[in-house]
């Protein structure tokens, strides 16, 4: 959902087994710029074959789709905008009605929530997940171009588990070339939350909903 940048899939084909990648964003005039004019960020994620480009609303493509996924990335803004087009992507009814239905039964839902002034954003789509997924995970990492820290939650009902060694097992295992960014230990230190957000998620009350 989103991610026409192309960063996302490009760094998602890198992985041996994955059979499909849809790249689904709003804007095709810009998603169509970005990928005849920037080689660093499409790289060969634009020759793959794996790879699908669909042109919607994510909402809507997600209902009108019979497939079902592994893992569904929200790669879209980092808050919801007062009446802004995307807030329908971060309620409590598109989670459990709309992304939830597409899962299969171990799949992943990863998406992003801002920690710059993270009461409004990164704890209230934090919460809104645990009323619809088991297991949720937060983690954060430092995003030079947006000169801050920057969060994104993951949740799955089946329990997500993220051991360093383990990780950079999996992947020597599958990947081909190099992560741009990503090993075993980067991804579990990103797990490690300061006192102040973790505070902020486990006292948070807020769920998004159309009306909130």
């Amino acid at each position: 959902m989103g991610g026409g940048d192309g960063c996302t899939a490009r760094e998602v084909l890198k992985h041996r087994n994955i059979q499909k990648v849809i790249l689904c964003d709003i804007d095709e005039d810009v998603v169509l710029l970005l990928k005849m004019t920037q080689n660093v960020n499409w790289w060969d994620a634009r020759d793959d074959q794996r790879l699908q480009l669909i042109f919607q609303d994510a909402k809507g493509a997600l209902e009108n789709t019979e497939e079902k996924f592994d893992v569904i990335v929200g790669d879209v803004g980092d808050q919801p905008i007062e009446l802004g087009h995307p807030n329908h992507l971060y309620t409590k009814s598109f989670y459990e009605n709309v992304v939830k239905p597409k899962l299969n039964p171990n799949g992943i839902f990863a998406g992003p929530a801002g920690v710059l002034s993270h009461k409004d954003k990164f704890s209230p789509v934090y919460n809104t997940l645990k009323q619809v997924f088991t297991y949720v995970g937060a983690y954060t990492a430092h995003v030079p171009s947006y000169a801050d820290t920057c969060g994104w939650v993951m949740a799955s009902d089946e329990e997500l588990r993220v051991d360093d060694e383990e990780l950079n097992t999996r992947i020597g295992e599958r990947i081909d070339g190099e992560l741009f960014y990503l090993d075993g230990p980067c991804i579990v230190a990103s797990t490690i939350l300061n006192k102040t957000l973790k505070t902020s998620l486990m006292n948070e009350t807020k769920v998004i909903t159309e009306d909130s």
